[in-house]
């Protein structure tokens, strides 16, 4: 395989049939949670959203169509969870827009076990195009879905089969009962030299994440490419990487298009014989735009890539779905004059406002000495203005609840040792409220609960939320204190709690940001 420059491409592709090949388009997005609707991004207000991807998939069709190719458009996981509209009605405006747009497969990601088993039933039911995960098994190790779908398109067939994150185990804990996740190396390993004797190009579709150390042992699709033989392209989700080009890595592609539908991949392929013979490799921003400087000096708005409409019948449905709910949604409970940082980055690797305020309302709730917060279960910021229970319902959208549980000061010095060694950029980052200490060469020193020294033997009422409590992120300590009966579940919603909280301290004109846990 050779990868060819974009106008190279287009002369390839015009003379295809004369020269007898043959050609497909995969297009792709990945970790789209809850993104239905056009939203502000950057420069722009309107990006992303099903209507306008609609539209641009609709134009490819046609434009590959005319050269007799074909088009597959997949889906690398994680369409639950992140908007309120969509959280409320368990991600039902997300499946109405890939069935109306058309998707062949989607792959199951973590996020797709946010809710109980019924949720995710009810969801693969109403989804109209194969859900796939070839390393997912149940107790009696029979795989509970589809393992992948082989498509014949005359002159060569294509085998896709399923990845999902192994570190599903420990992200996503709580719904997946008896199921459970084999190593995505080995399975590959397995089944491709299995696909190759049914099918002409094997394409993983996988929600494994590019680059990124797995919390439970999960793989990469990095390292899937380098182990695997025979394996030729990986359409990938999970780390939420935006690739400004293709990885190839021995004989596979890897690609991965970021997150939220702001933009789509599109890989380009000619086939001669079976084999892929050329490829290209393109990321299509969906209505992103940023701002310039004119001739004249004036700050202006370019389109990245360029306006692309709204498909009227896919908008005239998500409208419908965006007005339910919609006036509760908007009610404003408070007002902040300050950006509080819910940044992924940010919240993922230091302390920040943002996570200062949640922690500080989960314990003015719960009336606890100490709570904490997993830094992943922070998805947005809130910018100054007036506070909407939606802007809360986005920032906490996973329905957790508050959990309280009883702890020595021995065990509260365990989590901060754990907090400690944390890697910068993991979901399980901890924010604190009444718990403060320093760590120093890896050391945790200083330990105070509300300014005072920690009493390694006294006993603390501390709150997290359910997804902690449960062993989510790893926090397998908690939840041996959990199945014990060391705790209890409050049922208090972690956003609803939040809310509270604001609408408590009603005009917030500035708030601690100081660091509860100090690394020297």
């Amino acid at each position: 395989m050779k990868k060819l420059l974009f106008v190279l491409m287009v002369v390839v592709l015009s003379s295809s049939i004369l020269m007898g090949m043959s050609y497909l388009t995969i297009l792709h997005v990945n970790d789209t949670h809850g993104r239905s609707w056009p939203f502000s991004y950057g420069a722009g207000t309107h990006v992303g959203g099903w209507a306008a991807m609609s539209t641009l998939i609709d134009e490819i069709r046609a434009e590959v169509e005319a050269y007799g190719g074909h088009v597959l458009v997949m889906h690398a996981g994680d369409f639950n969870t992140g908007v309120p509209e969509s959280d409320q009605l368990d991600a039902v405006p997300d499946i109405v827009g890939m069935n109306m747009i058309g998707f062949d497969v989607v792959v199951l990601g973590n996020h797709e076990f946010d809710k109980d088993r019924d949720v995710l039933n009810r969801q693969m039911a109403l989804l109209q195009m194969p859900v796939i995960s070839a390393n997912m098994f149940d107790e009696n190790h029979e795989n509970p879905v589809t393992p992948y779908i082989i498509r014949d398109f005359g002159d060569f067939r294509v085998a896709i089969y399923g990845l999902t994150t192994k570190d599903t185990e420990v992200l996503e804990p709580i719904y997946l009962d008896t199921w459970w996740f084999e190593d995505e190396v080995k399975v590959s390993q397995t089944l491709v030299p299995q696909l190759k004797q049914e099918a002409d190009i094997v394409v993983a579709l996988a929600h494994i994440g590019y680059g990124v150390e797995g919390r439970a042992g999960g793989r990469t699709s990095n390292e899937v490419a380098a182990a695997v033989d025979g394996l030729d392209i990986i359409i990938d989700g999970h780390s939420h990487t935006l690739m400004t080009e293709a990885a190839f890595i021995g004989d596979t592609i890897v690609a991965q298009a970021g997150e939220h539908g702001k933009y789509m991949g599109r890989l380009d392929l000619v086939i001669h014989e079976g084999e892929i013979v050329h490829w290209e490799w393109n990321l299509l921003p969906i209505n992103v735009q940023r701002a310039v400087t004119d001739s004249q000096g004036n700050q202006v708005l370019v389109y990245e890539y360029k306006p692309i409409p709204q498909d009227h019948k896919v908008k005239a449905a998500m409208d419908y779905f965006l007005a339910l709910g919609g006036e509760t949604l908007n009610q404003v409970i408070g007002e902040t004059g300050i950006f509080l940082d819910g940044e992924r980055n940010n919240v993922r690797s230091t302390t920040t406002n943002l996570g200062n305020l949640i922690t500080d309302g989960m314990r003015w709730r719960a009336d606890a000495d100490i709570a904490f917060q997993n830094g992943g279960g922070i998805r947005a910021s809130i910018q100054a203005g007036p506070i909407t229970y939606r802007d809360v319902l986005t920032v906490q959208p996973f329905g957790n609840t508050l959990f309280v549980l009883n702890m020595t000061g021995a065990e509260v010095k365990e989590i901060a040792e754990i907090a400690a060694v944390i890697p910068a950029g993991q979901g399980a980052f901890l924010h604190f409220s009444g718990l403060t200490f320093v760590v120093e060469n890896g050391q945790v020193k200083d330990l105070k609960v509300d300014g005072a020294p920690l009493d390694l033997n006294k006993t603390y009422r501390v709150v997290t939320n359910n997804y902690l409590a449960l062993g989510g992120d790893g926090f397998d300590n908690l939840k041996a204190m959990t199945e014990t009966g060391r705790g209890y579940d409050t049922y208090f919603s972690d956003a609803f709690s939040l809310g509270e909280y604001i609408q408590h301290l009603g005009l917030i004109t500035d708030y601690d940001e100081s660091h509860r846990m100090l690394k020297k």
